[in-house]
């Protein structure tokens, strides 16, 4: 080749080198506030998490910052005296136990429908344990992320004991309390207009309101999840009729899966968040319990229970890499409970809901809580 050719060739060569150079800077830079950055999946960037991963904020804190229900029987109430209790109050136990070794390592943060996302989104919480619905649009638009099923619930429609409304269709013309912002208020427009059911909704932010607006007469029927209407039901004032002044109508609207969510973006958080959930389940399906996990953990020969409980495998506890202590799942389980001792001291038998387990059952007994192997 001429010499002069090599020589434009050189030139072309560094001139392409510089604006390759350029273009990375530009990617790198982006508009000044690291856009392009944010879009990974590392748990280091992100709004809200300008100081790293969610997990790593959470143990410098020492304490879960909880979004949760505070008016929902069974699942998620404060107290005269300020506590929090129910089925989802013990899953935002059950993290704090798993990540910090405190199950009482929680602020509770209560929030409502319209909230929710809201708080996530901003970092204003860890994790969102509020009988919430998994959803496409929430996964996607909302950026949450949603973890475990804890609860396998359905919409239903709850009408005064001593009312004339046996079934839905019996409702045409009624008037109905629904909470404003939710999957509730969407799944009754759907349902009622495939079925030709004229109604008016009558809306509200919050449960307590639209209580009293139930018991008042301004609505003929209270549509919600059935868990939730069961709550209810099973807390109504004894003035009204008690629980038994109530009835849910057999008919379920719609499917109802719920259980906690984290913000898109940060795997590590996520991660340690589910294995949580999950420990409590595998926990029931190897009998563990929260009186036997000790013994258990020193005693047991079957290595899936080692492996769960910490206890040595070979000479080490196993650890799968979630940043978590080998023995998370034993702290779990003994501060807090099995999947089986939640549901039953909060929803189920124990409890003044009595809920069957029915699809919250293990997969062993016909249900759908499964969990994947630990290993």
């Amino acid at each position: 080749m001429p010499r002069r050719r090599l020589i434009i060739t050189g030139l072309v060569l560094v001139v392409i080198s510089l604006l390759a150079a350029g273009c990375f800077h530009s990617d790198d830079e982006g508009n000044g506030n690291g856009q392009a950055a944010q879009t990974g999946t590392d748990g280091d960037t992100g709004e809200g998490q300008e100081g790293g991963s969610v997990f790593q904020q959470v143990q410098d804190r020492g304490e879960v910052v909880c979004g949760v229900n505070e008016a929902v029987p069974g699942f998620g109430v404060s107290t005269e005296g300020g506590e929090y209790e129910g089925f989802d109050i013990d899953y935002c136990r059950v993290i704090a136990a798993a990540v910090l070794g405190d199950p009482n390592a929680v602020s509770f943060s209560p929030l409502t429908a319209e909230q929710r996302f809201t708080a996530l989104q901003s970092g204003e919480i860890d994790v969102l344990v509020r009988n919430t619905t998994f959803t496409s649009s929430r996964d996607g638009a909302e950026g949450a992320r949603f973890l475990h099923t804890t609860y396998y619930d359905g919409q239903g429609m709850m009408v005064r004991a001593d009312s004339e409304y046996q079934t839905l269709e019996d409702l045409n013309g009624a008037t109905i309390c629904v909470l404003s912002g939710t999957t509730t208020e969407l799944n009754l427009e759907t349902v009622f207009s495939a079925q030709g059911i004229e109604y008016s909704p009558l809306p509200f932010e919050e449960n307590d309101p639209l209580q009293q607006a139930f018991i008042q007469g301004r609505c003929d029927a209270w549509t919600s999840d059935i868990s939730q209407l069961a709550g209810v039901r099973s807390a109504w004032p004894e003035n009204q009729g008690g629980p038994e002044g109530l009835r849910i109508l057999e008919e379920i609207m719609s499917k109802e899966p719920l259980g906690p969510a984290v913000r898109d973006g940060d795997d590590q958080w996520a991660d340690a968040v589910n294995w949580a959930v999950l420990s409590t389940i595998l926990a029931e399906e190897l009998g563990v319990t929260s009186e036997n996990v000790d013994q258990m953990a020193e005693e047991s020969q079957d290595p899936d229970v080692q492996r769960l409980l910490g206890a040595p495998v070979e000479g080490e506890p196993f650890d799968p890499g979630l940043g978590l202590d080998p023995d998370f799942a034993a702290t779990v389980i003994r501060e807090v409970g099995n999947y089986g001792e939640i549901f039953d001291r909060n929803i189920g038998t124990g409890s003044s809901l009595g809920l069957d387990r029915g699809l919250n059952a293990l997969w062993t007994d016909g249900g759908l809580q499964y969990a994947p192997p630990y290993r």
